[in-house]
């Protein structure tokens, strides 16, 4: 059986192992979460097959890249991957719960990112703290956060995607531990289509926030030109 795996311009990503396969978020979040204030050390949590990571260790000159992951089946894979790209000696992956790695370690990150798994059935009861509920289910925010907040410097950034409609609970989690949202895209799927994710970054400093919008597709296989320009880095069709 061959192994399933995605090809990017420079490097390729096994996912078969994975129960999160490489898709559109996290390609988004790779491509737009800034390396502008020049990280030197940056940390993928839920790194699942390392693409996060890896599209970081592409788009900037980090000399420490780390990734946790707690699936023992998605680790494997992610060092694999790690190994195996150009930069195998800037990138590690830990096996480790968020909670076990923010208790034990002490270096602290000028970037962190993540693309968590969340509750994607459509269904809503009319109980709005029993939907807030299975949503930190699926992905527990106050962790997350908690956890960046002591392991991020405090001139440093975390990035993060999101469902559209988990963007308020978010930021006022976030703004509870000190950390303020400065820079948002709201994503659609087609020009007048709904909003469907957030992509977002957070820092410590309390700054007016620049929100903006983009779109995936003009038609069916038809790609905006503002998605092409943000990862035309990375995909072979682009």
């Amino acid at each position: 059986m061959a192994l399933e795996a995605f090809e990017f311009k420079q490097f390729s990503v096994a996912h078969d192992r994975c129960a999160m396969k490489v898709g559109t978020d996290a390609v988004l979040l790779g491509a737009w979460a800034s390396v502008d204030h020049r990280p030197n050390a940056i940390l993928d949590i839920g790194a699942g097959s390392g693409i996060l990571a890896l599209m970081l260790a592409q788009r900037s000159a980090a000399e420490l890249i780390d990734a946790l992951e707690i699936d023992a089946s998605a680790y494997e894979q992610c060092v694999a991957n790690f190994e195996q790209s150009p930069w195998g000696d800037r990138l590690f992956c830990y096996h480790a719960s968020l909670e076990e790695y923010t208790e034990e370690i002490e270096d602290k990150y000028d970037l962190i990112v993540s693309n968590p798994p969340f509750y994607t059935n459509p269904f809503h009861t009319q109980n709005d703290a029993r939907n807030r509920a299975r949503f930190e289910h699926a992905m527990p925010f106050k962790h997350l956060i908690a956890s960046v907040d002591k392991l991020l410097f405090d001139d440093g950034q975390f990035c993060v995607i999101v469902p559209y409609s988990a963007e308020k609970t978010f930021c006022s989690l976030a703004k509870e531990q000190g950390l303020f949202c400065h820079n948002i895209l709201y994503v659609r799927g087609e020009k007048q289509g709904e909003i469907k994710r957030c992509l977002m970054a957070f820092s410590f400093e309390n700054r007016q926030t620049d929100r903006q919008e983009m779109y995936l597709e003009d038609g069916r296989h038809s790609y905006s030109e503002a998605y092409k320009s943000m990862t035309k880095e990375f995909y072979l069709k682009f």
